[in-house]
């Protein structure tokens, strides 16, 4: 008896931890509906700061770039600020390690899930508390703004010639390394025969646009990003999922087993009694 009950608070506890399970699905499921338009309206500004850079570019030279040997590097490496997601956060450290250790280059790390990774990481310059869901990104990049800003006063002589951004890309749900700014000469050109209008200095003007742009390929990084992880937790959900099944099935098919032992056991009981009983009253 203590064998079937036994069995059946295993079914029990299996049942209750596939119902948390699901939630936790379906919250996923539900990120992931956002997201897409979310990162499709964002894809959608950046491709046009993009396309105004170009147009720029066409009659304006560019800046001259810093040389990298004498201004800092920093990777912004986004990782999750929660767990089941698979390898998620150990693709993102392998892949910054797999990279050659650069002098000049600073790590900066997004999400508590990723800290444990890089807690020994000597290029580390700063640790940035991640988000859970879309609504909670416009903060963490308030937060990552102050963290730049404090760098820049922290690096006077040295300051950060290019930000770039590794994160997961949602098309082949692989990391990359992205460069955020200065913005990446194209190779391409516009069709215009007259150069663009412009109400600033060049110099000016470019400043400003990368300043824009950043701030807006962040925004579509962090998006991606989110947009990978639960994808990942979600295809990781659906895997437990479908374990747990497995073992409710197995185990009821164990709880029947016993049962039907339990109940072969007390139908020789009886049996053996019934028998009992009779050779009592032929005795007598």
């Amino acid at each position: 008896m203590s064998k079937r009950h036994e069995i059946k608070s295993r079914i029990a506890t299996l049942t209750e931890i596939k119902g948390i399970l699901n939630a936790m699905k379906n919250l996923a499921l539900l990120e992931i509906r956002k997201l897409d338009t979310f990162l499709t309206t964002q894809q959608r500004v950046v491709a046009s700061i993009e396309t105004a850079s170009l147009d720029f570019l066409t009659f304006y030279s560019q800046p001259p770039q810093l040389l990298a040997e004498s201004f800092h590097q920093l990777w912004i490496v986004i990782g999750s600020e929660r767990g089941f997601c698979g390898d998620f956060n150990k693709a993102l450290h392998q892949f910054v390690q797999s990279h050659a250790q650069r002098k000049n280059r600073l790590l900066l790390v997004v999400g508590n899930r990723l800290r444990t990774k890089f807690q020994d990481d000597r290029q580390i310059v700063a640790f940035l508390d991640g988000h859970s869901v879309t609504e909670e990104i416009h903060t963490t990049l308030l937060h990552l703004t102050e963290v730049l800003n404090q760098l820049h006063q922290q690096l006077p002589l040295k300051k950060i010639g290019s930000i770039s951004a590794v994160y997961y890309d949602d098309e082949t749900c692989a990391v990359k390394l992205r460069q955020l700014i200065p913005l990446a000469a194209s190779q391409k050109r516009t069709t215009f025969s007259y150069p663009p209008t412009l109400n600033l200095q060049p110099s000016l003007f470019w400043s400003q646009l990368s300043d824009h742009f950043l701030y807006a390929a962040l925004h579509e990084a962090f998006y991606t990003s989110l947009m990978v992880e639960n994808q990942m937790r979600l295809e990781h959900m659906e895997k437990a999922i479908q374990r747990l099944e497995k073992n409710e099935i197995q185990l009821s098919l164990d709880y029947n087993k016993v049962r039907q032992e339990e109940i072969i056991e007390e139908i020789e009981v009886i049996l053996l009694s019934a028998e009992a009983l009779s050779e009592t009253s032929l005795s007598e």
